[in-house]
């Protein structure tokens, strides 16, 4: 990949991560946003673009630390086989992780562990459908990768939010790093497979 994709990959990633969690942190307390004057609300817009560009920042080093890792994980274990089950074996443990340890560090009087559940299954299917999509667009072996840079990788950059455990930050975290790493998944073999052309 040449320099001028390489800009395009991290502009675009940082604008899309943005402007999605803006429009979600916008949604979530539209009241705040847009009680008193025009310039509250151009301030605010701005204050959330710019930290969820933050955000989106942190998907693009967990993007590319994955690439990393992946690599690694495949010259370690020497087989595409086994390492694609231990990523397997890493996801499910994640996504217990995201329901039983919330469940017993944030459970309230009469919450029931299904309420801890939703959110990392819908994840996890989330994750199926991405996997399958980039599959379908490279090869069957990119399923298991791109599954657990959806589930694992976004569940490590989304730890800080997670350790608080306030609605409006969980969802104003999640979504740039959600956006943007589905983005980056989608892209980068467009723009590798250009590059090839």
């Amino acid at each position: 990949m040449n320099s001028r994709k390489v800009v395009y990959l991290f502009l675009s990633t940082l604008v899309i991560g943005s402007i999605s969690g803006a429009i979600v942190g916008l949604i979530l307390e539209f009241d705040v946003y847009t009680a008193g004057s025009f310039l509250n609300f151009l301030f605010g817009l701005i204050w959330l673009l710019g930290i969820c560009a933050a955000f989106s920042l942190i998907s693009q080093m967990g993007f590319f630390a994955y690439l990393t890792l992946h690599r690694f994980g495949l010259a370690l274990f020497k087989s595409q086989k086994l390492w694609n089950y231990v990523q397997i074996i890493l996801i499910a443990f994640v996504v217990f992780d995201l329901i039983y340890f919330r469940y017993i560090a944030f459970a309230e009087p009469g919450e029931t562990i299904f309420h801890y559940s939703i959110m990392p299954i819908l994840l996890l299917v989330y994750g199926l459908l991405i996997a399958y999509l980039k599959a379908k667009d490279t090869n069957p072996g990119a399923f298991i990768p791109a599954l657990f840079f959806i589930v694992v990788v976004t569940t490590i950059e989304w730890v800080p939010a997670l350790t608080v455990n306030e609605p409006k930050w969980l969802w104003l975290y999640f979504t740039p790093l959600i956006v943007a790493n589905t983005w980056q998944l989608l892209i980068l073999h467009r723009l590798t497979r250009t590059e090839s052309k």
